[in-house]
């Protein structure tokens, strides 16, 4: 009986290897794959024939590339000589990329700088109500600051009054006073000394609401601001001059420090070398960075001049344009490490009145530098003698300048 199904019968077989067969093995040229005769059904009639690979059903049916190294998805492949398939990563769009970069760069900026206006608008001390001076002259054209540099010790310690040199008096008055005019032909920086001989007018209380009435007395003008306080004194230049007033800035002595320390110093040519116990000063001739300290002695410095309070104005002149100039530089500015501190140290210790906004501070700040790079006039109010310690200014003089501010016009009057 016959070992082998049907279909695989020795007569079909052709030369075998391994039963006793003497014949050669053929070359690999005929090594074909092994043909399959008709297979016995294994699951009952009716089931068809499973295709083989002699038959090419499964090169047809399910030869996907394996033969050719072709991997699925890709209609070309290493090796296969089809066209190359699609990158799987999209190349950078660099065009969006960079259209959001700079959208995002915009909106912080914006952000940033809407929060910075808030934070310092919410800084400014409006404490001067300018509605209760009475009796104002008519504006001009223009905007005039009048920047008030008072004694005030407020916020300082024993120890900083000492190493400041301020001394201990209490209250306060005024150290400084500068009248800033800016305009379209010209920004123009008046000094006011404060022996200047002023007659003080009739006023209105800054807290009582009570009117005072002219008696014809003349004081000194820095008499007005301990008489009371900012209103009077504002009142009190306007009756004298004849020039309208629009905002009041006023800083004490330990915020002028401070602002000088926040910007890391202020640099200044000085002329003449001098020393005074009663400031603290001792400065050698030539260029040099003034720290608060420092800074605060030189502008108050009084004692070392002969003509005393006027060339002390011109000291306080010189070295507020050096500080706004050094306050507006790219340095300051663009440095949030620099530009914050300042901005701090200046507004907590700025006393401005009711109707001051950032744009007329930042305006008043411009304009000040302009004035330290030659685009400006600083004078001395004119004077014209003195009359029991005071300083008489010259009438004539000062109606050509007030004149000139009133109109807007390029000054043409000097000062002492």
């Amino acid at each position: 009986m016959n070992d082998w199904p049907e279909a695989w019968s020795d007569e079909n077989r052709g030369p075998r290897y391994g039963r006793g067969s003497d014949g050669a093995p053929e070359g690999a040229r005929a090594m074909r794959q092994v043909r399959r005769g008709p297979a016995a059904p294994q699951y009952g009639a009716g089931v068809p024939r499973q295709p083989s690979y002699a038959d090419g059903g499964y090169d047809d049916a399910y030869d996907s590339g394996y033969n050719t190294g072709q991997v699925y998805g890709s209609p070309g492949g290493p090796g296969s000589g089809g066209a190359p398939g699609p990158d799987p990563r999209p190349r950078p769009n660099w065009g969006r990329r960079i259209k959001w970069t700079a959208l995002t760069l915009v909106t912080v900026l914006i952000v940033t700088s809407v929060a910075t206006y808030f934070w310092a608008d919410s800084k400014l001390r409006r404490e001067v109500d300018l509605s209760k001076v009475i009796d104002r002259p008519q504006s001009g054209s223009g905007t005039n600051y009048l920047i008030v540099g008072s004694d005030s010790r407020e916020g300082m310690s024993k120890a900083d009054e000492k190493k400041l040199h301020t001394g201990a008096a209490e209250g306060k008055r005024t150290d400084s006073m500068m009248i800033l005019h800016v305009g379209d032909n010209g920004d123009t920086l008046i000094s006011l000394p404060r022996d200047s001989d002023v007659e003080i007018p009739s006023y209105q209380g800054s807290t009582s609401g009570k009117v005072y009435p002219a008696t014809g007395r003349r004081e000194k003008l820095n008499a007005a601001y301990a008489e009371d306080g900012p209103t009077l004194l504002v009142r009190t230049i306007e009756y004298n001059t004849g020039l309208h007033i629009d905002h009041y800035v006023e800083i004490g002595f330990q915020g002028f420090a401070n602002i000088v320390d926040a910007v890391g110093g202020v640099q200044i040519d000085i002329d003449k070398g001098f020393k005074d116990k009663w400031s603290g000063a001792d400065f050698q001739a030539g260029k040099q960075t003034l720290n608060g300290q420092q800074a605060l002695a030189f502008v108050r410095t009084r004692h070392a001049f002969a003509a005393s309070d006027l060339q002390r104005t011109k000291n306080q002149q010189k070295f507020l344009a050096a500080l706004a100039h050094e306050v507006a530089t790219p340095s300051t500015v663009l440095n949030p490490f620099r530009f914050y501190p300042t901005m701090g140290a200046g507004l907590d210790s700025l006393i401005v009145d009711k109707d001051m906004s950032l744009w007329n501070l930042a305006s008043m700040f411009w304009a000040m530098k302009g004035v330290n790079g030659g685009d400006g006039t600083s004078m001395n109010m004119p004077i014209s003698g003195s009359t029991g310690g005071n300083l008489v200014w010259d009438k004539a003089k000062v109606k050509t300048l007030v004149n000139e501010l009133n109109n807007d016009q390029k000054v043409t009057v000097s000062g002492n």
